[in-house]
């Protein structure tokens, strides 16, 4: 190894040299050597002390530049050249040396990672990732009802999840599910204001269930706007019955009477969304005008307008709950095109 080494020196460290440690690690690998002769192997190849310590599977190595084992040291330095074991990780092997990494350094950081990794999941099970997003295809397969079982099992274990008792999918806008683990009976909402639908938290292979409710109340949320007023979030669990609604409204599907004089009314004037959302949803018209920041009496002259424009009453409670129900239907309708 040493001889390598010293070929190593004298080489191109972007050609030659990278070259020959890919092929060092790839043969480590065909004769399933363990994680010491690894770590040995980035040591001697960088020239610097290396380690792995991965403390979730149990694992502490440290090899200095000679090749001898000496696992008692101090804490690693975050001046030090790094890599996770998986990504969005916390750094797991080190290369005791001031970085960043060349290109001889970067090579030998990123094959003793994969080939850690390798060695690692063939003989202490796979480690969690940190972020689930960062593997798709593995949240994609666990996400499918129409794969099989052992196929979402082994998809969870590579997300970490297969110790999750409970886990939720959250459904954003414009891009791909994420599930998040459920810890607590009550699961934190959401922090960064996304507008999302929200599974409800079930057993890890019960998710494609939570990913479908998930998708349903993605459709009833809203830019929070006046002029699409509403939850950015919603939860399905909230739903109830109106979860029944999205099922009969599709791409073919033709306004009701009641959306298409909702349209009449936001089309006429600015105010007439966010108001009618908000009469809709307060307990009173005082504590509506209250939230709308304007005078009683100026919220009874705008209803009236509005009442004209939708064809019925809002004041009573049928026509709260019709009003309820109009933009319930308005907002999924909207939702099928963005």
């Amino acid at each position: 190894m040493k001889e390598l080494a010293g070929r190593l020196a004298a080489l191109d460290p972007d050609a030659g040299a990278a070259l020959q440690v890919i092929a060092y690690f790839d043969r480590l690998i065909e004769g399933r050597a363990g994680l010491e002769s690894l770590v040995r192997g980035a040591a001697v190849l960088s020239g610097c002390p290396a380690r792995l310590v991965d403390d979730e599977r149990g694992v502490r190595i440290r090899v200095d530049a000679d090749g001898i084992r000496q696992d008692r040291a101090g804490p690693a330095l975050s001046s030090w050249m790094s890599a996770p074991l998986v990504p969005g990780g916390a750094p797991a092997v080190w290369l005791e040396s001031a970085g960043p990494p060349d290109g001889v350094h970067g090579m030998v950081l990123e094959r003793t990672v994969a080939a850690a990794r390798v060695v690692l999941d063939r003989t202490r099970g796979r480690a969690p990732l940190a972020d689930p997003a960062a593997d798709p295809a593995s949240v994609e397969v666990l996400l499918d009802a129409s794969a099989p079982e052992h196929a979402r099992w082994q998809a969870a274990g590579r997300l970490g999840l297969r110790k999750v008792a409970r886990a939720r999918v959250v459904a954003a806008a414009g891009d791909v599910p994420v599930v998040e683990a459920v810890r607590t009976p009550e699961a934190p909402p959401l922090s960064d204001g996304r507008r999302a639908g929200v599974g409800p938290a079930v057993p890890v292979l019960e998710l494609p269930a939570s990913a479908a409710a998930a998708r349903t109340a993605l459709r009833f949320t809203a830019e929070g706007t006046d002029q699409d007023p509403g939850p950015r979030a919603v939860y399905a669990d909230e739903l109830g019955g109106l979860a029944v609604l999205a099922a009969s409204v599709g791409p073919d599907t033709e306004p009701v009477p009641d959306v298409r004089a909702l349209d009449r009314a936001v089309a006429a004037a600015p105010w007439a969304a966010s108001t009618l959302h908000t009469v809709a949803y307060s307990t009173s018209l005082r504590a509506a005008a209250a939230e709308l920041n304007m005078h009683h009496s100026t919220l009874q002259d705008r209803l009236a307008q509005a009442e004209h424009w939708l064809g019925w009453p809002v004041h009573d409670p049928r026509g709260r709950l019709r009003l309820q129900l109009a933009l319930a239907l308005w907002r999924l309708g909207r939702n099928l095109h963005r």
